[in-house]
């Protein structure tokens, strides 16, 4: 599995490089490998260890006390903290150490409580988006596998799903409406999700087509929902090749409601918006949209 720099350890706990060295030199709690050029690096059990470490001196304990306990009794020390709604830091370590573990029923615990103290919206800004990050971070150094990740992202999914279906139902008469859907063959749909969420908790009324939608049937679609807009997540779908046609192609389709695009590949310098579409850059500023009221422009 994956091999980690000090550097690396540092960005993914939040502990400074110079407080790792200290608690490895003087409490001994990470076993590093050094190289044949005398580079320390690190596992992924010096990963798990450490940010339960974090965690808990983030909380008060004394690091002398933390370095004595064993694996078991660290593990049940992290499981009896409970954390303060607004100690982001601290939830974020907290869910990275239950992924490592493949502990599928504490990470379902932390989501449950940050979503219950915070609301959903809060939660995933400050507390899931910063988690996948990190989850990125982990993909990319080879640290985790695909179950790791399947095991996060269907959680989220049943968290927000669950979140939306509680919403009260909006009759389409009296709302603004919106068309989400995600391009043929994207499945990364967490974002389109939360938006889903987002739009249905501020009256809108959402058409959710999901994942791998093909653009044949999309100019009936408005024809017959008549939506204020569309909005599209474009993370690894279209090809970069065929991004710009796709774009031109949906403008063509549905040229009534307004275009929103939203992910990795909206953001391109090299593609040229159609009239009446736009880049969401940040989640934020798609909120923001969402909080326009009906006449609002």
């Amino acid at each position: 599995m994956g091999q980690f720099s000090i550097s690396d350890l540092e960005h993914l706990s939040g502990v400074k490089a110079h407080t790792i060295r200290m608690w490895e030199q003087r409490y001994g709690i990470l076993c590093p490998v050094r190289t044949a050029t005398n580079i320390r690096t690190y596992c992924d059990d010096d990963l798990r260890r450490l940010l339960n470490v974090a965690l808990l001196c983030g909380r008060g304990h004394r690091i002398s006390k933390v370095a004595s306990l064993s694996e078991q009794e660290l593990a049940q020390a992290v499981v009896a903290c409970h954390d303060e709604p607004h100690d982001y830091a601290r939830q974020v370590s907290a869910l990275l150490a239950a992924m490592l573990d493949m502990d599928e029923p504490q990470l379902s615990d932390l989501l449950d409580k940050a979503i219950g103290k915070l609301g959903l919206e809060a939660a995933m800004l400050n507390i899931a988006y910063p988690f996948l990050q990190r989850v990125g971070l982990l993909w990319q150094a080879g640290s985790i596998t695909p179950v790791h990740e399947h095991i996060v992202s269907n959680l989220l999914r049943q968290k927000m799903l669950a979140a939306t279906e509680s919403l009260r139902a909006v009759a389409p008469a009296t709302a603004r409406r919106w068309v989400l859907f995600l391009p043929e063959a994207e499945l990364h749909e967490l974002a389109l999700l939360f938006m889903y969420y987002a739009l249905r908790a501020r009256g809108q009324h959402v058409l959710y087509l999901g994942q791998n939608m093909p653009l044949v049937g999309m100019q009936e679609i408005c024809q017959q929902y008549q939506p204020y807009a569309l909005c599209t997540v474009m993370t690894a779908q279209p090809d970069r090749s065929e991004l710009q046609s796709w774009v031109n192609n949906l403008a063509q389709l549905c040229p009534g409601p307004k275009l929103y695009l939203y992910g990795p590949l909206a953001q391109q310098e090299d593609l040229v918006l159609p009239s009446g579409a736009r880049r969401i850059r940040l989640m934020t500023d798609f909120l923001t949209l969402a909080e326009e009221k009906v006449g609002a422009e």
